[in-house]
């Protein structure tokens, strides 16, 4: 209890409400049979109950996190997934969720505490088992908080339709770490994990699970398989065909530089349209930044109280809030996602400038993409905190395959909030290429801050030719909210490439598990009448 109580004064929490008695390891079993694995935390006096399934283990954070909203007055479950933390059977990423968490709400209604009322929350992939179980909980789940995540998770593996090589390799290696002891992991982090760097630098893609943990990992396998946007293995593994549905009221947590805030936000449009209350918080984080987590338990605390235990009543509150980076920006409330805004573009121009108006006729820039020596990735949307945001993008920008776009040093503020997509207009000797656009502050000392950026991936067809041999290719970056200062310029990276966060193109349309010959090949990127490349901002 001082243990609790101390943490919540550090957190600057509601005080505690309960007393907290801890039960671990209570069986509960599957519709086949498993036994998962489950502590409950009952406070005094008895209350709603919070679900939280996790296959990240019950201890440590999760056991400190269990303590702090049973002390604020709800009963606590939380699940270990299938295959994980001494449940039964085998983890198998998504396919269990849905079955496993109805038949642990078909437990929770057995037991003498409960009291028809339920809540759910989590992060990541605590937040998918959310959306597996949401749609057919009915009218006892009250309230749910789901935090960088979403009801799906196969665009955001092959965001662009290229394989988000770093985020799955490095959850396929987290994953496998839990079992290891801990003191072998403490020394795999201070070496700076050299097996997981070697893996995400091997080819084929086929052989890197093995290097990175020692074992094969079946679902790395089976997403390098499956990886076809018309892949039917994804289609039981995915929670938004039924989203709208849901009627419990979301409270949604991301950041901008979150691996699922695309996915998060389509989530979110969705049910704003059902009608479902929700609310939106987007700040300056990354997935498992300290801060987001922090503002997720205290907004999760106050949206349970009044959803679930009805401690408070619901008051009208603007139903978006994000956060404005740059200098000048803070936080804003917003009637809904994406605001009403109209749109700024800025046109790619020679001599790697990068202005409003229209390009005049001019020669293309050309770079030679080299898949041997991919262009690297650097901060953005990342898996591991500590490597993602923004960071000074100088170091990239010097390589002779990226090319930039710089505007003049602004004479008045910026502010951009919303979608962002950009247009660029492209040739190549090699049919089998990766188009990335990152945007980019540059402050008066020359740093280059990237704020958004996306990839796509192009083959043989997938976007029409016109007669001199280019191709328009639509490329979505990452929603944003950020404010260019006067003195600030705008910058536009275009490059073939970001690895190992994207995994890179061979250029030889090889399959993506199997590819190891690499083809070198020139990129043109067309800026003229007949090719106006542009990035397209959302603008008051």
């Amino acid at each position: 209890m001082m243990l609790t109580r101390l943490a919540t004064g550090l957190l600057r929490l509601p005080p505690a409400r309960a007393r907290v008695a801890l039960t671990r390891d209570l069986p509960v079993r599957a519709r086949d049979g498993v036994i998962l694995r489950t502590d409950h935390y009952a406070p005094h006096p008895p209350a709603a109950t919070v679900l939280i399934r996790t296959p990240y283990g019950r201890s440590g954070p999760m056991r400190l996190l269990g303590r702090l909203v049973a002390a604020h007055g709800y009963h606590v479950v939380v699940q270990s997934c299938r295959g994980t933390y001494g449940s039964g059977g085998t983890f198998e990423p998504l396919v269990h969720e849905r079955a496993d968490g109805l038949d642990t709400l078909d437990w929770l209604r057995r037991q003498p505490w409960y009291t028809g009322a339920f809540g759910m929350f989590g992060a990541s992939y605590q937040g998918f088992v959310q959306w597996a179980l949401a749609a057919e909980a009915g009218d006892e789940l009250r309230a749910m908080v789901a935090v960088v995540t979403a009801s799906t998770t196969r665009d955001s593996t092959y965001a662009g339709e290229s394989f988000s090589l770093d985020t799955v390799l490095t959850w396929a290696e987290l994953l496998q770490a839990q079992t290891v002891p801990w003191l072998a992991r403490q020394w795999e982090l201070k070496r700076g994990q050299p097996r997981l760097a070697a893996a995400l630098a091997h080819l084929p893609l086929a052989e890197a699970d093995r290097i990175a943990t020692g074992a094969t990992v079946p679902f790395f396998q089976e997403w390098l398989r499956h990886h076809t946007p018309e892949a039917a293995y994804w289609r039981e593994r995915v929670f938004d065909g039924r989203l709208a549905e849901v009627r419990a009221p979301v409270l949604m947590v991301s950041g901008w530089h979150d691996i699922f805030l695309p996915a998060q936000l389509a989530d979110h449009a969705v049910l704003r349209a059902a009608g479902t209350p929700c609310r939106l918080t987007v700040g300056p984080w990354t997935h498992g930044s300290p801060g987001l987590l922090l503002a997720a338990l205290r907004e999760g605390l106050d949206w349970l109280d009044t959803h679930l235990a009805g401690r408070r009543p619901a008051t009208v509150a603007p139903p978006v809030r994000v956060h404005v980076g740059g200098d000048g920006g803070g936080w804003r409330d917003l009637p809904d996602w994406p605001p009403p805004v109209g749109r700024s573009s800025w046109h790619l121009h020679p001599d790697a400038a990068l202005r409003p108006e229209a390009p005049a006729e001019s020669a293309p820039d050309r770079f030679r993409y080299d898949p041997a020596d991919p262009t690297p990735s650097l901060g953005g949307p990342l898996l591991v905190a500590q490597r993602a945001g923004p960071v000074d993008n100088r170091p990239v920008e010097a390589r002779s395959d990226v090319l930039t776009y710089t505007s003049a040093p602004l004479t008045a503020p910026l502010e951009v909030v919303g979608p962002v997509h950009a247009e660029m207009y492209v040739r190549s000797e090699l049919a089998y290429l990766d188009v990335f656009v990152r945007l980019c502050d540059v402050d008066p000392r020359g740093r280059s801050w990237n704020v958004c950026d996306g990839l796509v991936r192009l083959w043989p067809g997938r976007f029409p030719t016109d007669d001199t041999g280019a191709v328009r290719v639509p490329v979505p970056l990452w929603p944003v909210a950020h404010r260019f200062a006067p003195g600030h310029r705008l910058r536009v990276q275009v490059t073939g490439g970001a690895h190992p966060r994207y995994a890179r193109n061979p250029g030889t349309g090889e399959p993506l598990g199997v590819a190891v010959e690499l083809r070198t090949g020139w990129r043109e990127v067309l800026h003229d009448p007949a090719h106006p490349s542009a990035v397209h901002l959302p603008v008051p």
